[in-house]
């Protein structure tokens, strides 16, 4: 009976230590465990309707707007959806913002173009798009992690404008890049991967920041 109580409580530590091992670090199945830090991200919601959940915050993940003094105010808003150009992305929308805002395509367009090898699930050119060596890079080899340089970063580090836009498309890739005319060091500079649409009502992307 001492010795299953014993077995039993040894395999108890083990597999609660697996789990969490997991579930914090990730694995590569050639390697073992890898710990990454990719930078803030997250899932985000934007609301055509709502006065506050129209435009989105990247700077601190919050709605872009506010109710102050009984009435909407900007906050911080990187992105709207809807507000400016029907169901189309803004960005570069505030103040001395300026931006530019870039459709990538879908997840298979990305594969097509760019040869890497994909996963079941999808989603290895998105995770794979960062910033490098001072300039934006994406998955080449998935087994040897080699890169290679994005053909669109001319683009989104081209002369940004005021109110820059792009039409909402489920399933589409997007980087953005926000800066400021008065202040030469500000930028915001992320990846979005649109995984919902209503059009009219709202849209759900997946953000990262690079």
């Amino acid at each position: 009976m001492k010795s299953l109580i014993r077995c039993l409580l040894i395999f108890g530590t083990l597999s609660t230590c697996s789990i969490g091992c997991f579930a914090q670090n990730g694995v590569d199945g050639a390697n073992g465990p890898v710990v990454e830090q990719t930078g803030k991200g997250g899932v985000a919601t934007l609301y055509a309707l709502d006065p506050l959940a129209q435009s989105f915050c990247f700077r601190d993940g919050g709605a872009g707007h506010v109710f102050q003094q009984n009435e909407v105010r900007n906050r911080c808003s990187d992105i709207n959806y809807h507000s400016y150009y029907a169901e189309q992305f803004a960005v570069g929308i505030e103040g001395a913002r300026v931006g530019a805002i870039v459709d990538l395509g879908t997840t298979e367009d990305l594969k097509k173009e760019y040869g890497y090898e994909e996963t079941v699930g999808a989603g290895q050119g998105f995770a794979s798009v960062h910033f490098e060596n001072g300039k934006l890079v994406i998955l080449k080899d998935r087994h040897s992690r080699e890169m290679q340089d994005l053909k669109e970063s001319e683009q989104i580090f081209a002369q940004p404008s005021p109110t820059a836009k792009a039409a909402v498309k489920v399933g589409h890739i997007y980087l953005a890049r926000i800066t400021d005319r008065r202040d030469a060091n500000a930028q915001v500079l992320v990846k979005l991967l649109v995984i919902s649409h209503v059009p009219g009502e709202s849209v759900t992307f997946r953000w990262q920041s690079l």
